[in-house]
């Protein structure tokens, strides 16, 4: 068994007795990043001379008897959209690759107070736009399940990392399944939480009004400690909830016994693959056995949600991705001629193609003559999708259904068709619409490829979601099995 397979208590309890240090564990990180990496090739930047003072200083502390953080010794990956002082923040993109943080985002800070080991920031699509990590204007990330697919995107490094055993979670951004959808397509666990609840401080936006960080772990309960470590309020993030963080660990009881669940026909209708279908209605029956009830329910403007979340969230970037100008920070093109040549040599050749799409996308949709035809009229649909899970959700407890209509594509299958690449998000993209919470958990296997189930919650409701998925873990054995590409690697072993 691997040590990174281990609960995050477990890994605790040999800390406190002696059996482990926080050395042991970081040493390990960086082997199995060592032997998989040129494989899955899930981090953008390292930091392994800092990484093992920090584990030093962390074994003398336990050695002394000091106090310990929620998330004390844990080798870490974060998105490299999240700022962390003194690391390169470049978002994938060549635009931003020479840019050197000044300060932590809030998210960071919270990992350090809990005493997380930050190993390295991951790969990603190029600011957070896409889904299948082949955007990132460095180099693709690899599903561990299969090297010749995709891993899932925007925080597709975050979730392969976790996958491949290389840290023991990561932290991921979803801003219309980015967390969700590769957890689904690695076999892993990611959370959503409501919008709101975790900082945006120092998390490089792409749109605004549905960002929202999030763990990525290979359990439900790790999920719930770094839930725990990193929810709560911050001044410095306006969006910020100010509210009671309640105690999501003890959530975890297993009891899901009269859990009124909803299935919405339209998340198991035209286009989700059959397999998919299968297993989503087998984790059903998991849950009837446990005592839930579950049934069909309609969210009626689930079709427009592909449509609305694009013209919101490419406006937003749009007006987010304008403060790149070659001026201030990042790349500056050379030979320019004046300052509006500057502009245009400046990001014309600092962002890739698929940012391009978003930012012409966004701008026409905020142009004069079209902003009430089009953004306008999104935000009022936008309205309707919430009203929707609204209605749904003053008679049911969660909203369940598969995460994405697949399982994972091959590397370069959808890479020339934006389209197509858009309508893998239809089920994940609601929920950021709506701004509530919701946890991907992997809930079988199809051609060798995880098969994602997806938890969908009342706005601040966490602990339900974290307490259905946890009951669910603890009746199958879904997230006990990885990826084949560990087969033949010594690493070390507990």
């Amino acid at each position: 068994m691997s040590l990174f397979d281990l609960r995050l208590q477990e890994v605790h309890d040999k800390l406190t007795g002696g059996e482990l240090s926080v050395t042991d564990l970081v040493d390990a990180s960086y082997q199995r990043i060592a032997h998989v990496e040129p494989q899955v090739s899930a981090f953008l930047h390292l930091y392994e001379e800092d990484a093992r003072a920090q584990a030093a200083v962390l074994d003398k502390q336990l050695k002394n008897g000091g106090d310990r953080g929620l998330l004390f010794g844990l080798p870490a990956g974060i998105k490299d959209n999240m700022t962390a002082v003194g690391t390169l923040t470049t978002c994938a993109s060549k635009f931003l690759a020479n840019y050197q943080s000044i300060y932590d985002s809030t998210a960071v800070s919270k990992l350090k107070n809990a005493q997380a080991v930050l190993v390295g920031k991951t790969n990603m699509d190029e600011f957070a736009m896409g889904g299948s990590n082949e955007n990132s204007g460095f180099h693709p990330t690899y599903n561990p399940w299969n090297t010749a697919y995709v891993p899932g995107g925007s925080s597709g490094g975050s979730a392969a990392a976790v996958a491949a055993g290389e840290v023991y979670f990561s932290l991921g951004s979803d801003t219309g399944g980015s967390i969700r959808q590769p957890a689904s397509y690695c076999g892993i666990v990611g959370l959503k939480p409501t919008y709101g609840l975790v900082s945006r401080y120092g998390l490089v936006a792409f749109a605004s009004s549905l960002d929202q960080i999030g763990p990525l772990t290979k359990n439900v309960e790790d999920a719930a400690y770094v839930l725990q470590a990193i929810a709560g309020h911050d001044g410095q993030d306006s969006t910020s909830l100010n509210v009671e963080i309640p105690d999501y660990i003890s959530a975890l009881t297993g009891d899901v016994k009269g859990l009124r669940i909803a299935v919405p026909k339209e998340y198991l209708g035209a286009g989700v693959d059959p397999a998919v279908k299968e297993s989503v209605l087998a984790a059903l029956k998991v849950y009837e056995s446990l005592g839930a009830v579950w049934e069909e329910v309609s969210l009626p403007h689930t079709e427009y949600a592909v449509a609305t979340y694009y013209l919101l969230a490419s406006s937003e970037a749009s007006s987010n991705l304008a403060r790149y100008d070659g001026v201030r920070y990042g790349v500056r093109a050379e030979n320019a001629e004046n300052l509006l040549d500057l502009y245009k040599k400046s990001r014309s050749q600092g962002f890739g193609a698929e940012v391009k799409r978003r930012i012409m996308l966004g701008t026409y949709a905020l142009s004069s003559g079209y902003y009430d035809a089009f953004y306008l009229k999104a935000q009022k649909v936008r309205t309707l999708i919430r009203q929707d899970f609204e209605k749904v959700f003053q008679n049911y407890d969660v909203i369940i259904g598969p995460t994405a209509p697949t399982t994972a594509f091959p590397i370069g299958a959808q890479v020339d068709d934006p389209l197509t690449m858009y309508l893998n998000d239809i089920l994940t993209i609601p929920v950021n619409l709506a701004g509530i919470p919701a946890i991907s958990i992997p809930c079988g296997h199809s051609g060798g490829l995880p098969v994602g189930l997806q938890i969908i919650g009342k706005a601040l409701d966490e602990a339900t979601v974290l307490r259905a998925a946890h009951a669910f873990e603890q009746n199958t054995a879904y997230h006990t099995l990885r990826p084949s590409l560990a087969a033949d690697i010594k690493e070390a072993t507990v």
